[in-house]
């Protein structure tokens, strides 16, 4: 399963956002400058995404109005009780053993994601319509059934920098909570005249245009032996028109002119490619 590139882009925006908001809140929170950086938005199907994290880390389960399938913002047990170390006013630099959170850790690291949730339902904007809360907080990837084994879901990673601390979290949302909303408003692109959209893509990308003179063979010598004052003749004839190139490659001929203020050349003459 694969997203549209146009969708792909809508969303890598959105979770970008979330990543910056979210990294102002565990500042604000935890008291330890963060940063957040969204690295990968793909779609997998639940099961390749519960498989490829630890069976041993926080998952929070994050439950969506009219929607079976749950969310999931996943991280690592350790991460968390060092943020609560340093709420509770701890060195954020001591490294927690990975393990299950009192009743007290649980109430703080919830907070925490109610935070996150409010920070991302900012951050998706119209993508995301159904109202997303805290469900519960499980502790193995492999027995938190979030979804259906085969659901589609969309899965941004992220990378963590809380204080000297970095770690690695994901956030998972059910395909079908988001989809709708990017086929309505961001309709992807069919590929039945790609050969038209490419060549119309590449008509707008911006090159860069020279005027060029003949240029002039010197030796190694002559240009070693360089001194300010020194002329170098040029093989250019005066009557001449000169050379429009556009990467080396030389397109039309050109003679010098004005617009407005400023040096212009005057296409005289273009290069049939074909000729």
């Amino acid at each position: 399963m694969t997203l549209a590139r146009e969708h792909s882009r809508v969303l890598e925006l959105a979770f970008e956002t979330f990543a910056r908001q979210w990294a102002t809140q565990l500042t604000a929170k935890v008291r330890v400058l963060s940063q957040v950086t969204c690295e990968q938005v793909v779609m997998l199907t639940y099961d390749e995404y519960a498989s490829r994290l630890p069976q041993a880390t926080a998952m929070v389960l994050c439950a969506l109005s009219d929607t079976a399938p749950k969310g999931v913002i996943q991280f690592p047990m350790s991460a968390a009780l060092a943020w609560v170390t340093s709420m509770l006013g701890g060195s954020s630099g001591v490294q927690a053993p990975e393990r299950t959170f009192t009743p007290i850790e649980h109430a703080l690291i919830r907070r925490l994601m109610d935070d996150a949730l409010e920070d991302l339902r900012y951050s998706l904007g119209p993508l995301l319509v159904a109202a997303i809360r805290v469900d519960a907080i499980q502790y193995n990837s492999q027995f938190a059934q979030a979804a259906a084994t085969n659901e589609p879901i969309i899965v941004a990673t992220f990378a963590l920098h809380v204080g000297e601390s970095v770690c690695e979290a994901t956030l998972a949302l059910p395909a079908s909570a988001l989809l709708p909303q990017l086929g309505d408003a961001y309709p992807a692109s069919t590929t039945a005249d790609a050969r038209e959209l490419v060549t119309a893509q590449l008509t707008r990308v911006p090159v860069d245009v020279s005027l060029r003179l003949e240029p002039a063979a010197v030796r190694p010598s002559t240009i070693l032996n360089l001194a300010v004052g020194d002329v170098l003749p040029l093989p250019h004839p005066r009557h001449r028109p000169l050379d429009v190139a556009v990467d080396g490659h030389t397109v039309a001929t050109a003679a010098l002119g004005a617009s407005g203020s400023r040096l212009a050349g005057v296409v005289v003459s273009t290069k049939d490619d074909n000729a």
